[in-house]
C-alpha cells in the first residue's frame, strides 16, 4: 500500500468512527439530566408549564429535566444562556413570543440572532386575550367601542404590562384594523394593569383571559371580544372578535421549547414527539385549560414557520405605532 492510499484510509476510518460516535450518542440521549431554562422568575404564566412539561418529559426520557429559572433584560438573560450551550439537546429553553420575536425587532444589539441561533423543538400552549373595559364606559361590545373611540379619539386609554408587550402591540393592532386613537398607559405587569383598570384610572385591557376572568364574573371588569377561535366555555356569551367583525384581530400568544441551533435533527425530533404525547394526555389538556389555555401541536417546521409568521406581523405593528421601549 502506498502511503497516500495509507493516508486515504486512514481518514476514512476516522470519518467512519467519527460518525459512528455522533450516531451513538444521538442514539444514547438523553445522556444526562436535561437542564430547562425559563428566561422569568418562578411563577407567572411560563414557569408552572415549564415545570409541568419538564415532569412529564423527564419521565419519558429516563432522565431528569430540572427547570432553570434565569430572569432578566425581559427574557434576554437565559435565552443567551440557551445560546451559548452546546447542541446536545441537554439545554433547551421554555419561553413565549413577547421574549422572543417581539425582542428581536424592539431590542438593539441582542446578543444572540432570535431567527437564527435556535432550533425550533415543539409548541406547548396557546393562551387567549380577552378585550375588557372598566364597567362605567357605555358600550356593550365591539361595535359600540370604535364607534365610540372615534367620536371620542385619544380620550379612551388602555393599559398594557409594558412597552412592547404582547397586549401592548393587541390594542395598537386593534387601533390599526379599526381606524380607532386609543392612547397607551404602560404598567410595570398585568397585576398593576388590572387594578387601574378596575379603579377606573384606564378604561380598556387586552388581558390574558384567566387573569380577567375572575373579575368579569364579578361584574369589576366588563369583557367585550374573546381572542380565540372559538367562544371561551366560561364566558360563553362573549363573541370572539371574528364573530364581532374583526377576523384579522386574532390574538394567541403561545409558549415553545427551543434548542440550540445546530442540534441534531434526531435529537429535535425526538423532543418533539414526546412532546406531542405529552400535550395528548387527558390530565394535561384538562390542567391547560383550567389556566385558560389549550395545548399547541405542532412540528419543528411548523413552529418555525409560526416563529417567522408572528415576527413580520410584529415588525408591522411595531413601525406602524412608532413602539420603543423607552
Amino acid at each position: 500500500m502506498t502511503p497516500f492510499a495509507r493516508v486515504v484510509r486512514i481518514a476514512v476510518l476516522c470519518v467512519a468512527v467519527g460518525l459512528s460516535n455522533a450516531s451513538f450518542a444521538q442514539q444514547a440521549y438523553p445522556s444526562k439530566p436535561i437542564r430547562l431554562i425559563v428566561p422569568f422568575p418562578p411563577g407567572g404564566s411560563v414557569d408552572p408549564i415549564a415545570r409541568m412539561i419538564g415532569q412529564k418529559l423527564g419521565e419519558r426520557l429516563g432522565q431528569q429535566v430540572f427547570v432553570d429559572n434565569r430572569p432578566g433584560a425581559n427574557g434576554t438573560i437565559g435565552t443567551e444562556i440557551l445560546a451559548k450551550a452546546p447542541p446536545d439537546g441537554h439545554t433547551l429553553i421554555h419561553l413565549g413570543p413577547g421574549t422572543h420575536v417581539i425582542n428581536a425587532v424592539l431590542v438593539k444589539n441582542l446578543p444572540y440572532d432570535s431567527m437564527k441561533d435556535f432550533a425550533p423543538v415543539a409548541t406547548i400552549q396557546r393562551s387567549d386575550y380577552t378585550l375588557v373595559v372598566h364597567p362605567s364606559l357605555p358600550v356593550g361590545n365591539v361595535k359600540e367601542l370604535v364607534a365610540l373611540a372615534k367620536a371620542k379619539p385619544g380620550q379612551i386609554a388602555y393599559a398594557s404590562s409594558g412597552n412592547g408587550n404582547m397586549n401592548h402591540l393587541a390594542a395598537e393592532l386593534f387601533n390599526m384594523v379599526t381606524g380607532v386613537k386609543t392612547y397607551h398607559i404602560p404598567y410595570k405587569g398585568a397585576g398593576p394593569a388590572l387594578t387601574d383598570l378596575i379603579s377606573g384610572q384606564v378604561q380598556m385591557h387586552f388581558s390574558v383571559t384567566i387573569s380577567a376572568l375572575p373579575h368579569v364574573k364579578s361584574g369589576r371588569l366588563k369583557p367585550l371580544a374573546f381572542g380565540g377561535d372559538k367562544r371561551f366555555p366560561a364566558m360563553p356569551q362573549v363573541q370572539t372578535f371574528a364573530e364581532s367583525g374583526l377576523s384579522s384581530l386574532t390574538l394567541r400568544p403561545w409558549q415553545g421549547i427551543l434548542a440550540p441551533v445546530r442540534t441534531p435533527k434526531p435529537i429535535i425530533d425526538r423532543l418533539s414527539a414526546e412532546i406531542a404525547r405529552i400535550l395528548a394526555l387527558q390530565e394535561i389538556t384538562s390542567r391547560l385549560a383550567t389556566l385558560g389555555m389549550t395545548p399547541l401541536i405542532t412540528t419543528p417546521e411548523e413552529f418555525a414557520a409560526l416563529m417567522a409568521s408572528e415576527y413580520a406581523r410584529s415588525a408591522e405593528v411595531i413601525k406602524a405605532a412608532h413602539i420603543t421601549l423607552n
